[in-house]
């Protein structure tokens, strides 16, 4: 089977180490960018093993940090991210309904709601989440959708939601 190239090249990985070189948390951003950069918005063990040659870290430094920090990814992401706050108001106004609302609508019928990972659709069209809370508990339950919070969401507007966008998807 072809390995299909990243998008981040070797001298990619060069550019943006250069680019934060010596400044304070520079190893967030250099992973950070990388991520930004890459197709499907993660950091692959190719650019992981890059990233401590190239600056010099141990690969176990950069690793830790990539997995520490929830909004680093380690698979591949779908083009558009549900995200369903977990958190104590969420989740008594009704987030797990949402979750599994979302789960069912995406295909996800082998969901695990004790699982923590993300779950991506094979045609790496959706990702869906959960949070442990967005500090917007005023607002439960909430969800974000491609970065725009949704407040006081129900089953039926994120059903919606997902919706719109598969359909947008389809055209």
């Amino acid at each position: 089977m072809k390995k299909m190239p990243n998008k981040v090249d070797v001298p990619s990985v060069k550019s943006v180490i250069s680019k934060h070189e010596g400044k304070a948390g520079s190893l967030l951003s250099i992973l950070e960018e990388l991520q930004e950069n890459d197709v499907h918005k993660h950091l692959s063990e190719e650019i992981l093993m890059q990233v401590a040659q190239k600056a010099g870290i141990p690969l176990s430094q950069v690793y830790s940090v990539a997995t520490f920090y929830s909004f680093f990814n380690l698979k591949p992401q779908g083009k558009h991210t549900i995200v369903v706050c977990r958190g104590t108001a969420c989740h008594t106004r009704g987030s797990r309904a949402l979750l599994l609302e979302s789960a069912a609508q995406l295909g996800f019928t082998d969901f695990v709601e004790e699982d923590e990972s993300a779950l991506t659709t094979p045609d790496r069209k959706f990702t869906l989440r959960t949070v442990a809370c967005f500090g917007q508990c005023a607002l439960a339950p909430v969800v974000a959708v491609d970065g725009t919070i949704h407040s006081h969401v129900t089953p039926g507007k994120l059903l919606k939601l997902i919706q719109k966008i598969q359909k947008e998807e389809s055209r």
